[in-house]
């Protein structure tokens, strides 16, 4: 009996090292970025040794994968079926932009360190063209049916990150303003 609870408390131990190691490193994504965010900071930061970081995670994909999966798990992207209902295309897409542009305003800095990263880490561009790549391609079909190639071109502008920091953070809107400039521009090319 005494061997089964040990296994049973050692499992739980190594849960609770593992779920510290990610908070640790996801934290550190949202200040100094993944690809600044080593090893040795992450155990640092989690209160471990290196070689027991490296037991959970052996490289940089597997951490970084752990990470997107928990914080995409914590912090929900807003799904898009409850949009596939809406008959109008242009409240259907003001809906989605709201609601996504009040996700980037929750993940702002999580968000901004990693898209910043992935543009010149190639580990950090794999863990979001897998984590966040599908969700943006189903929101793309979803909101870009009916719609010509260059307002499609525009949609992709209008769900982008960047495009909402510019508009948001940077012109001043209130997101759902940002979200009524932005279905105005899609609706508006030719």
């Amino acid at each position: 009996m005494t061997r089964k609870y040990t296994l049973k408390r050692r499992a739980e131990q190594q849960a609770e090292t593992r779920r510290r190691i990610v908070e640790a490193a996801i934290d550190l994504h949202g200040s100094v970025g993944p690809a600044a965010t080593t090893f040795s900071l992450v155990a640092e930061r989690a209160g471990v040794q290196r070689h027991t970081l490296y037991a959970h995670f052996p490289d940089e994909r597997s951490l970084l994968q752990a990470c997107s999966s928990t914080h995409i798990e914590t912090h929900p992207l807003p799904s898009p079926e409850p949009w596939r209902v809406v008959a109008d295309p242009g409240e259907r897409m003001r809906i989605a932009l709201l609601a996504i542009y009040e996700w980037y305003g929750r993940n702002e800095s999580v968000v901004a360190s990693v898209l910043r990263d992935a543009e010149h880490h190639p580990p950090t561009r794999e863990a979001v063209e897998t984590s966040i790549g599908p969700y943006f391609a189903t929101c793309q079909g979803v909101l870009g049916e009916g719609l010509g190639g260059s307002q499609r071109a525009m949609l992709r502008v209008a769900l982008s990150f960047f495009t909402w920091r510019t508009l948001v953070r940077e012109a001043g809107l209130q997101p759902v303003e940002a979200a009524n400039a932005m279905v105005q521009a899609v609706q508006g090319v030719g």
